[in-house]
């Protein structure tokens, strides 16, 4: 559908996902930096939930191959026009073989989290292959087509094919938070822009109609600039979401008994302890402490136990 719902639907359903990656990898890396945010329930809830999210996905992706075959302007699933003698809605059937590969890419997802059979990096794989068929697509999706409307998929295209590279990367480098952010931002970026690709497709029908043209001008040296500062906004907004859900990992809680063992009274409140930067760092195990210094190579340990 190239008109305004044809391009809400993706870009809401990227939107979704990208809201929920950015809520997500956080908690996962807070539980990996401090085993006290999870618990062994929580780490079965959240296999639970990738399997969820591979059946969002492919729920998703079926929804848009309905929408993309049986609106009524739609090819009703008929690739070739006897009657005509023509090809039927060949953009449909672009959309929808996108949508296609995101909902191969949801079913690998719950094959991956429920099953031994195939390998845990395949997910990512095969969601890197879909992300890049969609860019594949859309290079060649904007044929014939408005100057303007041709620079407004182009756009979308530097982060569909950045995505796809970093998905790809995460196949190498499973569980790296900067690598899993960034893809969120990217996903947020994209879906956004789905809007308002839609949004000027609407504006440039009208101005078409009003014979407006002059504003295709403005829009055309204004767009490049406009999705860089909405980039950088979905990143900005990815920091502050990370910063928010570690700091429970960066901060931990120190034992009161710690307190005890040097005579000292215990404030009763949590104490940070940990120094990121400076290599130091005091964790709390239970009922003994551990300290480590990693700034330099020789790495030591001093194990205080309380009275």
């Amino acid at each position: 559908m190239a008109n305004f719902k044809g391009h809400a639907l993706p870009g809401s359903f990227f939107l979704i996902f990208g809201f929920w990656w950015s809520v997500k990898y956080p908690f996962k890396h807070a539980c990996r930096k401090n085993r006290k945010v999870c618990s062994s329930g929580s780490k079965v809830g959240l296999q639970r939930m990738e399997i969820i999210e591979g059946a969002t996905k492919a729920a998703f992706a079926l929804i848009g191959m309905i929408a993309e075959q049986f609106v009524p302007d739609g090819p009703h699933l008929r690739l070739y026009n006897y009657e005509e003698k023509q090809w039927s809605h060949l953009m449909n059937w672009q959309h929808s073989t996108m949508y296609l590969f995101y909902g191969i890419s949801g079913i690998v997802d719950i094959i991956t989290h429920t099953t031994k059979v195939v390998p845990v990096a395949i997910d990512r794989l095969m969601l890197s292959i879909a992300v890049f068929i969609e860019g594949f697509l859309f290079y060649y999706h904007v044929h014939g087509r408005a100057m303007l409307d041709v620079h407004i998929h182009l756009l979308l295209l530097v982060a569909v094919f950045a995505g796809a590279l970093c998905v790809f990367l995460e196949v190498f480098h499973r569980g790296n938070i900067i690598l899993e952010l960034f893809r969120t931002s990217l996903c947020i970026l994209q879906g956004s822009w789905f809007w308002q690709v839609g949004m000027i497709s609407l504006s440039f029908s009208l101005q078409t109609a009003f014979h407006f043209s002059n504003i295709q001008a403005y829009c055309f040296f204004f767009l490049t600039p406009f999705v860089c500062g909405v980039g950088f906004f979905r990143r900005l907004l990815c920091a502050v979401i990370r910063g928010c859900s570690g700091f429970s990992s960066v901060f931990g809680r120190v034992n009161p008994d710690v307190f005890a063992a040097f005579g000292v009274r215990s404030p009763g409140f949590a104490v940070s302890v940990r120094r990121v930067c400076g290599g130091f760092s005091l964790h709390y195990g239970g009922p003994v402490v551990l300290a480590e210094y990693s700034a330099g190579s020789p790495k030591w340990d001093h194990r205080i136990a309380p009275n």
